[in-house]
């Protein structure tokens, strides 16, 4: 069983688009690029062109395996100290810091330098196949002549803030411009089967086609930025958007029993996918059983520990000396699994406690070629800001600073904040087995990792390993969804853990892959979203 290609994504309008390049003769970039510009309309709180995020591009033919990250740096009038008077918590899940009024998690000074665009332009540069204009197409018919709600962005969009983060809803509502486009005349976010049009995101797209990127970060729409920034107290500039490069890196891999797991380097989140898979290697998932009691406990031990190490040790290369050959070693993984199975509990310290966040999406792709793409990008916490005239929201990656000088996600200017965020290409025996990655915020690394577990210790198919219930712990707190037996909720707590139990039953990562046989391809939407798997042929 052969296709032409398989094209994941957490939007069927997306799928469509990414499936129809490759249909079209486009490779695998090509129908990423237009995948992810339609995700920019038809998701506009979860991503954008203002957005940040991690492309793997596996390319045989080329001999290309590297990723082109973009995690929006933050603005060069930030200052380490600015925000650290303002604290009143840090988010439970590790995600961000509670601040009087809010200042860094919606509004303009909540905006890091939009990166996701560059890095389209530069990805297609080294690697497309069709024109840049050709693949605008669907993204300007779906602005220009409305798209519907559909469930997974209307929950979205009403989602309720929580400990201090500000609700999506009054995200839609911040500026006009945002209200005019999402919310009914009532105010309130507009449901599912509502129509949505956005004629100045189209003539946007439309110019940046005609154009290219420059039209964004150096003419016309970067005077328009600059302009509504300087006018509404932002800390972003012109001169920002002139000097942003995309970063080129080596795949970061590592073995895992009988594969090869290659993800993104720091600040990216594929440090803390390698450290769990390598501690998890020191165990026999399988005969311990999916799921059981001591399942959980062992990976929620695992998951602790990465998350303690990224609080330490993670941040941007070019400003923290980022210890990764350490951790992701066997022996410090080792180290890590004696202690789960001595039975000692991984303490994640927090200032206060929130409430796990989920934004971002992806995209996973393979071509008839064998080229193979995942990407993940985001807004962030969106900033729920959108220039009158240009209607696309920014992202609000300030959100995710520590506002504490002298850690290794402080604030500075130029410098990206971590993200969890880790597409992800497995191999055996050099061939790519698994295309995967996930929206999430921090609970990215837990979904890619389960599904991953799902696949190569289960040997479930994928569409299996992205439906089974997940559980995440990054903090002293195991969260469960609601699919994970109360039995077992009860001996864990039997065991001194706490858990909290999530009211979904789909959650913690949406995780979105391809599973690669000889017997061909296989697509796994995460039933959390509206996201459908097509192949091309």
């Amino acid at each position: 069983m052969t296709h032409k290609g398989m094209v994941v994504t957490p939007q069927p309008e997306a799928t469509e688009a990414g499936r129809d390049i490759l249909v079209a003769g486009g490779n695998a970039i090509d129908a990423a690029i237009a995948a992810a510009l339609v995700q920019t309309v038809v998701d506009p709180m979860m991503c954008g062109i203002a957005g940040f995020g991690s492309l793997a591009a596996y390319f045989p033919s080329k001999k290309v395996h590297s990723y082109y990250d973009f995690h929006a740096p933050a603005p060069s009038a930030v200052r380490p100290d600015m925000w650290q008077d303002l604290i009143e918590s840090e988010a439970r899940d590790g995600y961000g810091f509670i601040l009087k009024g809010n200042v860094n998690d919606i509004g303009y000074q909540s905006i890091c330098v939009p990166s996701s665009l560059r890095a389209f332009a530069d990805a297609h540069r080294d690697l497309g196949k069709l024109p840049w204009a050709e693949l605008f197409g669907p993204a300007i018919d779906y602005a220009e002549s409305g798209w519907n709600v559909r469930p997974h962005v209307h929950t979205w969009w009403s989602e309720e803030g929580t400990m201090g983060r500000v609700g999506n809803a009054n995200r839609i509502s911040f500026v006009p411009s945002a209200k005019a486009l999402y919310c009914r005349p009532d105010g309130s976010p507009k449901r599912v089967g509502d129509r949505v049009v956005n004629r100045d995101y189209a003539n946007v797209l439309r110019t940046i086609a005609k154009d290219g990127p420059d039209a964004f970060f150096r003419g016309e729409i970067a005077d328009a930025i600059d302009a509504d920034m300087r006018a509404n107290g932002g800390l972003l500039r012109r001169s920002d958007l002139e000097k942003l490069q995309t970063v080129r890196n080596k795949p970061l891999s590592a073995t895992y029993r009988n594969a090869r797991v290659t993800t993104n380097q720091a600040p990216g989140g594929g440090i803390m996918l390698l450290e769990m898979l390598r501690t998890l290697e020191n165990f026999d998932l399988k005969s311990i059983g999916h799921n059981s009691v001591e399942y959980i406990r062992i990976v929620a031990e695992a998951m602790k520990a990465a998350t303690r190490d990224k609080d330490l040790f993670i941040g941007d290369p070019s400003f923290v000396d980022v210890p990764t050959d350490r951790l992701i070693s066997k022996e410090h993984c080792a180290e890590i699994a004696d202690g789960i199975k001595r039975g000692d509990k991984v303490s994640v310290v927090r200032l206060n406690a929130g409430l796990p966040s989920k934004d971002t999406t992806q995209v996973s792709i393979c071509d008839a070629d064998g080229n193979c793409i995942s990407m993940t990008h985001s807004l962030g916490l969106p900033s729920g800001v959108i220039t009158e005239g240009l209607g696309f929201m920014y992202n609000g990656c300030m959100g995710v600073f520590d506002s504490r000088p002298g850690r290794a996600g402080s604030l500075a200017p130029g410098k990206a904040r971590f993200s969890s965020i880790c597409p992800s290409i497995v191999f055996r025996d050099d061939k790519p087995v698994l295309v995967i990655g996930a929206p999430g915020a921090t609970q990215i690394a837990m979904g890619v990792l389960q599904v991953s577990l799902n696949v190569l210790d289960f040997e479930m198919s994928i569409l299996e390993a992205v439906s089974t219930p997940r559980f995440s712990a990054t903090s002293d707190i195991i969260d469960l969804s609601n699919r994970i037996p109360r039995s077992t909720e009860r001996a864990l707590n039997g065991l001194g853990y706490q858990t909290v139990r999530s009211a979904l039953s789909h959650t913690f990562g949406w995780v979105h892959g391809i599973k690669i046989s000889p017997q061909g391809m296989e697509g796994g939407a995460d039933p959390a979203t509206d996201g459908m798997a097509l192949t091309a042929g």
